[in-house]
């Protein structure tokens, strides 16, 4: 009884030292804390929200949420974000790895251009490469359709189980710097394998603690 009664003193205390804090000491205490979530709601008494993100690409985020997870260091805490009434702290509690490749491409959408002149147009850009005609880059910022026109074809670094499924087997058989045609529902990709793939932060999980 003594000892329940010495730990219900003890969280009292701490809480009532908790409203007393600013948002640097919180980070601080939090950043040490063995049990984070456990010290959001018992000492400094804050409704918090666990979120798992999962990390699409290591460049181009989507979102705060990806970009913290993908860069933030394990047991860091950013912020505060958000404006006044709805500000929160971010702390990346744990992260696990995934595959990433690295693959340009040049996309001709086949809603736009027939099937038989999107072919045509893909074995001829295939040949112009393959002689020395033309680069890559070139007919990416000439021909593709989707947004990666603007940065030469890179799609940068993407995530296992982002791509199109055809289009992620044939990746994972080609070699570095190979180039290749294959189709999807959506119309035929020229792909360029730029680097070989590599391991890296695949996904976190996440506590956002509301102020």
């Amino acid at each position: 009884m003594k000892i329940f009664l010495a730990l219900l003193l003890m969280i009292g205390s701490l809480s009532l030292k908790a409203q007393k804090m600013t948002i640097a000491q919180m980070k601080t205490e939090l950043e040490k804390s063995p049990n984070s979530p456990l010290y959001a709601k018992d000492v400094l008494k804050k409704k918090f929200k666990l979120d798992t993100i999962v990390i699409t690409r290591t460049n181009f985020f989507n979102s705060l949420a990806d970009s913290l997870a993908y860069h933030g260091k394990i047991k860091k805490v950013y912020g505060p974000f958000g404006e006044n009434g709805n500000r929160f702290l971010v702390q990346v509690l744990a992260k696990l790895p995934n595959t990433f490749y690295r693959i340009s491409q040049i996309y001709i959408d086949t809603s736009v251009f027939r099937f038989k002149f999107a072919d045509s147009l893909g074995d001829l850009i295939l040949e112009k490469i393959k002689n020395g005609t033309g680069t890559f880059e070139q007919f990416a910022r000439t021909y593709s359709m989707g947004g990666e026109a603007i940065s030469n074809g890179d799609l940068g670094w993407v995530a296992r189980g982002v791509l199109i499924p055809t289009i992620e087997r044939e990746v994972i058989k080609r070699k570095k710097g190979e180039v290749f045609k294959i189709w999807s529902r959506k119309g035929l990709h020229i792909i360029k394998k730029t680097e070989d793939p590599k391991e890296d932060n695949g996904a976190a999980l996440m506590m956002r603690i509301f102020l």
